[in-house]
């Protein structure tokens, strides 16, 4: 797909630099664009095979906030859903301490909604995540288990979960975030790794292929987007785990990025690295928070550059052969994560709280339309 893609996005690239830059976007778009029509639609718009999906708000900190879960409860936003994009990542209903409550007792209904709105919507899931360092239930964090028993437990998880969907959920992030900021594995935090050791990442990724062998197995983590030291760890464990035969398929960035910070502009470089050794990658839970005004309004300033990082990871990710799945960390402020864990920053996602688009969202809609 690189020949068609590269020239597409070559051409949107220079199309987009001066109307956003001059302000030509704006945070309230004329009716007509705002429409659900189908040209308006991010999945229409996407290239044939190219996957553009969101996280479905549920689960996680949303169980703290004063209103209740907005995949079940908000038409709205499951509309948006349903017809915006083509693909869907639980973003807290598949991890443990949400799937797997109790040693002895799985609940699947948040994620089997979830999976089930893919079907009847013609989208593919992505399946987040089996082995991780957070978000892990107290009775298995603060339990007291042989090393036997830890690994059986990790083998039934990832058996169970990954058995009751198979077929239906194209990518699983395996292993998440397994390494810190300067390429070290996280032998104390992550509970996996501290008591079984690193070749429980290659265990994780085999028992995932065997209860799904049609699904594409994928690392991922953030602060991988440019070439650093952490990347660079990724690169080295992905070899090493090909020489051994491990059933690893893909390598993805997360891309969770502030305007505080410059744009990664070696992104399309890194993905190319891993791209170079057969291997899928992808942009998973891609976000642009800012630090907002006392108003808490983004300035056109701030909307422009928002919509500038947006396109631009997009961009990147489409000039590389076997990217083919870009993901947004949500679509609307109304539920994202971000104010919950930045203090002062926000306006994260390409809609405001009552679903109005943003500049970002045109950039994305225009950069895939060419």
């Amino acid at each position: 797909m690189r020949p068609l893609r590269f020239a597409t996005v070559a051409l949107t690239a220079a199309a987009l630099t001066l109307p956003l830059l001059s302000g030509v976007a704006t945070a309230e778009p004329s009716a007509e664009r705002h429409s659900h029509a189908k040209h308006d639609r991010l999945r229409v718009a996407a290239p044939e095979g190219f996957y553009v999906g969101t996280a479905v708000a549920g689960g996680g900190h949303h169980l703290e906030q004063d209103y209740p879960d907005p995949f079940t409860y908000d038409r709205q936003y499951r509309k948006i859903l349903g017809r915006q994009f083509s693909s869907v990542s639980p973003e807290n209903q598949m991890k443990w301490d949400f799937i797997h409550p109790e040693r002895d007792r799985y609940d699947f209904a948040a994620a089997d909604a979830i999976v089930d709105f893919a079907d009847k919507h013609g989208q593919v899931v992505r399946g987040h995540t089996l082995l991780w360092h957070s978000q892990n239930p107290a009775w298995l964090e603060e339990g007291d288990f042989t090393k036997a028993e830890l690994r059986a437990i990790l083998r039934d998880h990832i058996t169970t979960v990954v058995g009751r969907y198979a077929g239906r959920i194209q990518q699983w992030d395996v292993a998440n975030e397994i390494f810190d900021g300067e390429g070290n594995l996280r032998t104390q935090e992550n509970i996996w790794l501290r008591e079984l050791g690193p070749g429980v990442i290659a265990d994780a990724f085999r028992w995932a292929h065997r209860a799904d062998p049609h699904a594409q197995l994928f690392l991922n983590d953030y602060g991988v987007e440019s070439v650093n030291a952490k990347s660079d760890a990724y690169l080295a464990l992905v070899k090493d785990l090909r020489a051994r035969r491990v059933p690893v398929h893909g390598f993805s960035a997360q891309a969770h990025l502030s305007t505080r910070y410059g744009f990664p502009g070696d992104l399309e470089q890194n993905l190319r690295r891993f791209d170079a050794l057969g291997l899928e990658t992808a942009i998973t839970e891609l976000d642009v928070r800012m630090d907002l005004p006392e108003s808490g309004v983004p300035t056109p300033e701030q909307l422009t550059q928002q919509a500038d990082y947006y396109q631009r990871a997009l961009t990147a990710c489409l000039a590389v052969d076997d990217c083919n799945s870009f993901t947004i960390w949500g679509f609307t402020d109304k539920y994202s994560w971000v104010p919950v864990f930045f203090e002062g920053e926000g306006s994260a996602t390409v809609m405001t709280e009552d679903f109005r688009r943003k500049p970002a969202f045109y950039a994305l809609l225009d950069t895939l339309k060419g």
